[in-house]
């Protein structure tokens, strides 16, 4: 091991982040994932509630007697969801803190409940790695860390319960953007680097506490993979790590710092129980900031934590489909029985079949477990996968979203004004491939009002003029610098919302055209929102990413 301290101090009007917050995994049986952390690693289930951008889907919360940050890992429960696979890109272990004396106890506890142990040595400590039910990597360090709120229902006796979070791992390619990150922005502490089976691994450290810098959750390692392959998401999968700051001014001072130094993070999100910005590092891992207040007991006392399936007030409405749509668990801690959907009877998730002859490729939640879609369309000269990368910006995890892919990279050969005969057959048969989507979409069970058809430059322009021609209802278009190929539409389009942005000197897209596409739309009676972004260039900005976001937001709510 070397040893290389490195720090510097954010502006000074920014505290230095403290360390972990939470952390979010994609899970399957929620059973399963209930009654390992709870019966298996003595971790109390403090809040049951659901995804708030998927209220079909579970997000259950596990730490200690009142949730304390850097104590709690939480979890979104796809039942049936295929298993990820690790790579560079992601987080891909979460090390807990037990204390140094309890080693023994935890490899004769383990061992005897059936799992595969792996022991190990990580900058001096001993260590301890399993597998979680759905393969996400699951590790022990034995030191003597902070304490943390004993659960008194724990099947872990005191002296050997888990001490909250001790750090994270991820895979990157390079580790000088997650230094930049950490260390430059958000004031960690590069503390050393060590050989690792898989790279060199670095460790990072937060501030800790206020009282001398202790703490739990303090440490971030990232180990370094050049050329290796990126992780495929899935059950297992770290979705996101969640770092902690103390209340939301410093939330605010940390949004403006991460927009000027080019991370983009998302506007503030309030998730009742804290407040989170999210924003991605260059290798592609996703990062949120969080608040401590105003903490689980927020909606429940402390005594009854994790007993109820608690809902935010704008979900309340829909309380008796949303609880009919969940499925079935039991709570250890008190017996009771939460969701009604028997999985033994759920359709088996299927694979995303595409219609004949096109090529299609898919990213977000299993279709078969979706019931909101988002159909993206690339660029001339771009691919699928191009496009398809929005779907980690826009993090919203009740999507299945799907791309196809053009012959020869392009929908069209000529220019969107160009006469329209010059881009036929190839404009129709692009148009044919939109409706084979929905067909698709539709005989899965995803209306087209539940689907969001949206796309870049000459996918932007196909996916407006989809909208114009076509008497299907979408539930929502966006066209990031695009424009309708033709102006003569007259059909009703009762409400559609659509989005639209563009940069007013787009070398592609005239403003004029963008602009009588715009009100031409409006005049058929769709809800455009129309901006022009001066120094966009033939690019996608932050801005439009948000509005899309919100776009796609509230057709969720609508479901």
């Amino acid at each position: 091991m070397t040893s290389s301290p490195s720090s510097q101090t954010p502006p000074a009007q920014i505290s230095p982040v403290q360390g972990l917050h939470h952390i979010t995994v994609m899970a399957s049986d929620p059973q399963r994932n209930i009654d390992f952390y709870t019966n298996v690693l003595g971790q109390r289930m403090v809040k049951v509630t659901v995804n708030f951008d998927d209220p079909g889907t579970y997000h259950l919360y596990y730490g200690d007697r009142t949730g304390q940050p850097g104590t709690i890992m939480t979890h979104f429960p796809w039942p049936a969801a295929a298993r990820g696979v690790r790579g560079n890109g992601e987080i891909v272990a979460t090390a807990y803190s037990a204390p140094a004396a309890s080693y023994d106890y935890w490899l004769g506890r383990l061992t005897a409940l059936g799992l595969e142990v792996r022991g190990g040595v990580r900058f001096g400590q001993p260590m301890l790695t399993v597998d979680d039910p759905d393969g996400t990597w699951v590790e022990l360090v034995f030191e003597d860390g902070a304490p943390v709120e004993e659960w008194p229902a724990s099947p872990i006796p005191p002296e050997y319960a888990l001490r909250g979070f001790h750090s994270v791992t991820g895979w990157v390619r390079e580790t000088g953007a997650v230094r930049d990150l950490l260390v430059r922005q958000l004031g960690f502490t590069e503390v050393g680097t060590e050989d690792d089976a898989e790279g060199q691994r670095t460790r990072f450290r937060g501030s800790g506490d206020d009282d001398g810098g202790a703490g739990v959750g303090l440490f971030v390692d990232v180990v370094e993979r050049p050329g290796q392959p990126r992780g495929s998401f899935g059950a297992g999968s770290v979705h996101h790590v969640a770092l902690r700051t103390r209340d939301d001014e410093q939330q605010t001072a940390y949004m403006g710092q991460l927009t000027a130094a080019g991370f983009r993070p998302t506007p503030v999100q309030d998730r009742q129980y804290f407040h989170s910005i999210y924003f991605r590092e260059s290798n592609g891992i996703l990062f949120e900031i969080a608040t401590d207040a105003p903490g689980f007991p927020d909606d429940e006392a402390v005594d009854e934590l994790g007993k109820h399936l608690k809902l935010p007030e704008w979900y309340e409405a829909r309380r008796p489909t949303i609880e009919a749509h969940l499925p079935r668990i039991v709570s250890p801690e008190y017996g009771v029985t939460l969701g009604t959907r028997d999985l033994g009877t759920a359709p088996a998730i299927q694979e995303e079949a595409a219609p004949s002859g096109i090529q299609v490729f898919t990213a977000g939640r299993p279709l078969g477990e979706a019931c909101v879609a988002a159909i993206l369309l690339h660029g001339r000269g771009a691919t699928a996968q191009d496009i398809l990368s929005l779907e980690g910006e826009l993090n919203l995890s009740a999507f299945t979203y799907l791309a196809p892919q053009a012959d020869g990279n392009s929908w069209y050969p000529q220019s969107f004004l160009a006469p329209l005969e010059q881009n036929q057959p190839h404009l129709d048969v692009a148009l044919a491939t939109v409706d084979a989507l929905l067909a698709e979409l539709e005989a899965q069970g995803i209306p087209p009002q539940n689907v969001v058809l949206g796309g870049f430059s000459q996918g932007a322009c196909l996916a407006l003029e989809y909208a114009s021609r076509s008497r299907v209802k979408l539930g929502g278009v966006v066209a990031l610098s695009g424009a309708l190929i033709t102006l003569d539409g007259t059909d009703d389009l009762d409400g559609l919302p659509v989005f639209m942005g563009n940069a007013p000197d787009d070398a592609h897209i005239p403003l004029d055209r963008f602009e009588a596409s715009a009100e031409l739309l409006r005049s058929r009676g769709a809800a455009v929102d129309a901006r022009v972004f001066p120094g966009l260039g033939h690019a996608i900005n932050a801005d439009e990413l948000d509005a899309m976001r919100a776009l796609m937001q509230g057709i969720v709510g609508r479901v």
